[in-house]
């Protein structure tokens, strides 16, 4: 099912399949997830490591935290496993979807839409 999310007239309409704006604002760590993994494959420990340098070290994920949600992203089909030829240890490969590019791209939109509200609120009660 295709909608259109109205946030604010004078705002461009964003169009995007149901379960994507239902899932929308995404939770901290499954934002850095889904980022982290927007630049290339990674399994475990490197997403760990990449989520605590895009959040500047405020973010550290434990792993039951990291595998739980890895679980559920693979499940709603927003990341899926990635054959790598390094199996020595056999580590779990993820990459994002496409699917969880049109999510990441939404939370993206919706973060820099809250950001223009704020400033405009914030200019006008400077004023």
């Amino acid at each position: 099912m295709i909608y259109s999310l109205d946030f604010d007239c004078s705002l461009p309409q964003y169009v995007a399949m149901r379960h994507v704006a239902e899932a929308l604002p995404l939770s901290e760590p499954v934002f850095f997830i889904l980022a982290s993994l927007a630049s290339e494959p990674r399994h475990g420990y490197s997403l760990l490591k990449e989520i605590e340098a895009l959040s500047e070290g405020r973010v550290r994920l434990s792993t039951g935290t990291l595998y739980g949600a890895l679980r559920r992203l693979l499940d709603e089909g927003w990341i899926e496993r990635f054959q790598t030829e390094d199996t020595s240890r056999e580590k779990q490969t993820y990459r994002l979807s496409e699917t969880g590019l049109a999510v990441l791209q939404q939370e993206r939109d919706r973060l820099k839409q809250l950001n223009r509200i704020a400033a405009n609120v914030l200019r006008i009660r400077e004023a």
